[in-house]
């Protein structure tokens, strides 16, 4: 059983809570990291969690073996490195780091230390999206040439002008950090490493410093090309299409999947919802009892980070970026 600490109990750090808490035999959780203590003790109480206002605390109790840190973007790059000097073990919501050059330095710290790391990149455990992985491994759909991108939502409207989430700091890239940095994830994880962007990126929506509308081109170092959109202030939207020479995939949501021929014939897949924040949780802590170190190959998880910060530069310059 790997023991573990949340870092940022907030929304979504309690969801990651409850997807494992009393339903898994891999992790637990028994500690949280907060700056309100007093606010924390009902949920503390109901999943039976020490509570500290203390990062430092965590990294030096022997009865932790790991940290999960849902904390500002911001924060991801020196958490990490704090938490591979006192080896721990990391799993760190998404997105990595905002820099190139800081996710490199989180990897090296990790990869100096000998601990395992883990990224939220919790869509990777969709149904759907495995399968479209395995499909396309297989050559189903012939030599893959193009993907098309949209994952979106309305925190726009939700968000308040003074949450830590509505400035350009921590979300550069209107909804990259967001959303966007998932359907890149992807999109690198079935044609390779992503070597070059244009994007445009625009505020629409004058509530909060994040702009709402994004999209981009992209070029993968296996030769596919791609689209990419991602809004800020629209609804719930999540697609990832894949064309081929000889057919395409197309992924609606998490459970829905279609096949199509050259002619256009579909075959409608559906699957059964199954708990992506519990899959991903338990594969770290797999990932630790079989001395796994990276879950997510290491040079992936930089281009990530290399083409959300590519894609708010190439917004702000109106020129194709080049992702190192």
């Amino acid at each position: 059983m790997l023991r573990t600490a949340i870092c940022g109990a907030g929304h979504w750090g309690t969801r990651l809570i409850e997807s494992v808490q009393g339903k898994s035999g891999k992790i637990r959780f028994v500690a949280a990291v907060t700056r309100d203590p007093a606010a924390l003790e009902p949920l503390g109480e109901r999943f039976g969690l020490a509570l500290t206002t203390r990062y430092t605390d965590v990294l030096v109790d022997p009865a932790i073996d790991a940290v999960v840190l849902a904390t500002p973007h911001s924060r991801h790059a020196a958490e990490i490195a704090a938490a591979a000097q006192a080896g721990k073990h990391v799993f760190v919501e998404k997105p990595f780091t905002l820099t190139r050059a800081s996710a490199q330095s989180a990897i090296e710290a990790c990869r100096t230390a000998g601990i395992t790391l883990h990224v939220g990149f919790n869509r990777r455990y969709a149904p759907a999206y495995a399968d479209m992985k395995r499909r396309i491994a297989a050559g189903e759909i012939g030599m893959l040439r193009h993907l098309e991108g949209n994952f979106s939502g309305p925190p726009s409207y939700q968000t308040e002008p003074g949450n830590w989430r509505s400035n350009q700091i921590e979300s550069p890239g209107g909804s990259m950090t967001a959303r966007g940095c998932h359907v890149l994830d992807a999109m690198v994880h079935l044609a390779g490493l992503a070597t070059e962007v244009f994007a445009v990126s625009e505020r629409l929506q004058v509530d909060i410093d994040v702009d709402d509308t994004t999209s981009c081109l992209l070029h993968f170092a296996g030769g596919a090309t791609g689209t990419l959109a991602t809004l800020h202030a629209a609804t719930r939207f999540y697609r990832i299409h894949a064309f081929g020479s000889s057919g395409a995939l197309e992924m609606r949501g998490e459970t829905e999947l279609c096949v199509f021929d050259l002619e256009g014939n579909v075959q409608r897949l559906r699957f059964d919802v199954v708990d992506k924040e519990r899959a991903e949780l338990e594969a770290f802590a797999d990932a630790v009892a079989g001395g796994v170190k990276f879950v997510i190959a290491p040079e992936e998880i930089v281009n990530v980070v290399a083409g959300t910060e590519a894609v708010a530069a190439s917004a702000r310059s109106g020129t194709t970026v080049t992702i190192g």
